[in-house]
This record gives structure tokens, sequence and C-alpha cells, in this order.
């Protein structure tokens, strides 16, 4: 980038690295696979319980009803297989790989499932730490799971940078505990999400406090508890508090977590069902919906805020029934989301789009899909059969401008 640039894309003739096109990272799910809800569970540290409530949860939502199945992608400290007494290795061949069921039947794909020795130590790079996650989802074959819930590796790393590129999450549940230091911490998480464009469904805070069985009283081992103020902070709801009990460690310990006894995560439970519930409904409903594609001509534009104009498509039960080109009216700072949302547009669909613009069509409800690629007509068509995802392909480059929408 010269130090001339006016952040002006559309109309500049350099070859510079900030105007290549985005890759697309996303990675297809195995043609024999069917998952409804992919939700993340995610922390800024570890050590906080990320794999206990990945595995209760998965636990909880079973015994609900629902097929679960949980993708271990913490490569370097898989303790999944562990907490579900799991001690065979999964199978394969030429066509998929298959992951193995726990006792009451939840899908479970670890790296402790292909080693020879659960003990060996996973020394890669971060790319190949990736990949490994993306081997995962695209060539295990995950039979109508109903939710699948992926236990992330701590931090804002590699691994979740992929997953969040390449994986249709749903929405992700941070998971803290009570000390002062997660204000940090989980801000980091937070922002990493809004960047991705990942939803946040909201917090569970573990080890929040001890009930003696003496006296029945509660006391906060590491101090007062700060997730409230930190939730009012982000506007995230705090959906659980889990105590420290030594009957969920021995649990864990013994493989047994399927038997785990308390009903700490119902409320959460409960949000989940109602997220699957209203995604039925609006399968099953007369749905019409407006659709907006940022382009160039009938092809989508990998600038928002630069586009010639946007591509905009009525659909009714999935079909769409008439499509227009409205003329770019501008890129003021802040106007194009607000002058969509004045069309009536529901999603908006572009190649990349920045921050800015991102949080603006959020507030108005307008879904945003970016990383898009190819014919306008075919990226709809696309979203409508549920093929694409947003990948999260923020313009980096303008995120301190007022460019791309901001």
């Amino acid at each position: 980038m010269s130090e001339n640039c006016d952040q002006n894309c559309g109309s500049c003739s350099e070859d510079c690295v900030d105007r290549k096109e985005k890759p697309d990272f996303s990675a297809k799910l195995h043609e024999l696979s069917s998952v409804k809800k992919v939700i993340g569970i995610v922390s800024g540290k570890g050590g906080v319980g990320k794999s206990l409530v990945t595995s209760m949860l998965a636990v909880t939502m079973n015994r609900m009803g629902y097929h679960t199945a949980v993708l271990d992608a913490d490569i370097t400290g898989p303790s999944i297989p562990k907490a579900f007494g799991i001690s065979g290795k999964a199978t394969g061949d030429e066509y998929a790989i298959y992951p193995i069921k726990s006792r009451t039947g939840i899908d479970i794909m670890s790296i402790n499932l292909l080693l020879h020795d659960d003990t060996d130590p996973v020394i890669w790079r971060g790319p190949i730490l990736g990949n490994t996650v993306k081997q995962f989802w695209s060539n295990v074959v995950w039979s109508d799971v109903d939710f699948m819930f992926i236990d992330m590796p701590p931090g804002t790393g590699d691994v979740p940078l992929t997953i969040f590129q390449s994986v249709p999450v749903d929405g992700i549940i941070i998971v803290t505990s009570p000390q002062e230091l997660v204000s940090m911490i989980v801000s980091k998480a937070v922002k990493m999400a809004k960047m991705m464009n990942i939803p946040i469904i909201g917090l569970v805070e573990n080890m929040s406090f001890f009930r003696c069985p003496d006296n029945d009283k509660d006391y906060q081992i590491f101090g007062d508890s700060h997730v409230e103020d930190v939730a009012k902070m982000y506007n995230l709801k705090v959906l659980a508090k889990l105590p420290i009990d030594p009957r969920i460690a021995k649990a864990c310990d013994k493989g047994a977590i399927e038997l785990f006894e308390g009903d700490w995560l119902d409320p959460v439970a409960d949000i989940l069902e109602l997220i699957n519930e209203k995604q039925t409904e609006n399968n099953t409903e007369v749905s019409k919906m407006k659709i907006a594609v940022a382009s160039e001509g009938k092809m989508v534009t990998e600038h928002f805020g630069h586009c010639e104009g946007f591509n905009i498509f009525d659909t009714e039960n999935g079909k769409i029934v008439k499509s227009e080109f409205i003329p770019n009216p501008g890129h003021r700072p802040g106007f194009l989301p607000n002058f969509l949302n004045d069309k009536g547009v529901n999603v908006i669909i572009s190649g990349g789009m920045g921050g800015g613009a991102i949080d603006i069509f959020n507030e108005k409800n307008i879904e945003v899909i970016v990383g898009a690629t190819g014919a306008a007509e075919a990226a709809v068509n696309s979203y409508l059969k549920g093929e694409l995802k947003s990948t999260g392909s923020v313009c980096h480059e303008h995120q301190h401008h007022d460019e791309c929408g901001h």
C-alpha cells in the first residue's frame, strides 16, 4: 500500500496486497453427514472448565432427546475421550472416518482417538492443527446430528480462527471463571467473535461457588464474581453458574460424565432448544425474504462500500420470485446499512465488509454473509439451500476508515 493510498480500491490500479481477493476458507461437510446446529465452546484462557462445559452440554441435550456430537478441536490438550470413558480408536476407510459413540449414543471425534497412545504429545505447528480440525469436519461422517458442540482450544490463535472461517458455527458460548482477570480474557474472545461475525449466545461461569454440605451455604472460593459486569459491558447473557462440586470432578476422572447429576445447564439447554425450534418454524412456515448482494454487474463484489450496486432478490419459500438492481447511492459513513434496511432487506451478502458496517447491520437484525464469491444469483440460491455461510471476511484495510459502509 502506497503512502498516498486513499483506501478507494475501486479506482486504484495498484496491485497491492490489500486489494487481493480474500481466499475462501470454508470447508464442506462430508456428503454423508447432516449437522443441524454447531455450537462452539470457547474460553480466553485454559483451565476454566471449557471441556467440562462442552461435555455436560452434549449430555444435557442428549438427555432431552436430541442427537448430539462433540468435535474435540483442542488438538494439543484433548480431554473429551477421558471424560466419556472412551479408550477405543476411531475407524475409517477410503471414504471417511467414523466417530466413536459414547455409552448413551453421543458421537465423538478427538485426536486421541487416532493416536497410538493417548499420552503421545501432538507437537505440530498452527497450520497443521487447523487442517486437522477441518478434516474432523469434512472427512468424518456425522450422521443426523441435531447439535454439534466444538470444544475449542483456549485463546484466539490459529485453530479458533480456522474454525470460525471454515465451519458454519451458529453461535458460541464463552466459559469463564470468577477471577477479576476474566474481564480482559473474555473481552478478547468477545472481540474476536464480533470480528468474525459469530453470534455469542452468552457466558457460563465455572467454579462460581462452593456449596458446603454441612451448612448448605455458598462460598466464593475464588473471590467475588465479575461475570455480571463483563456481561453488562458487552450486552451478553449470563447463561449459567456452575459450582465447584467434587462429584463432577469424580465423574470426569472415572469417564462417567454421562452420569453426572445436576441441573445447572438446563437454562442453556432451554435457549439452545428455542434456537432449534425457531429454525424449524422458519423452515415450515411460508416465508418471504429480501436478500441484497453487493455486486459488480451480476457478480458478488469483494468490497461492500465500493460496489457498483446491489442485486436485490425477493424470495418466497426458499425460491427467488423477483430481482432488481439498485445502483450504489454512495458510501457515506453508516449510510448503506440504513439505506438497505429502509429497502426491507433481511440479508446482505458480500465478499468483504468493514466491521462498522457489520455492527450496524447486526443492530438492524439484518443477517450478514461475507466471504461470498461468484454470481450473485448463485450465491443467493446457495444461501437459501443453507449451503452459504459467512466466513468472516472483514475488510481489515478499511476498519479504521469511513469505508465499506462504516
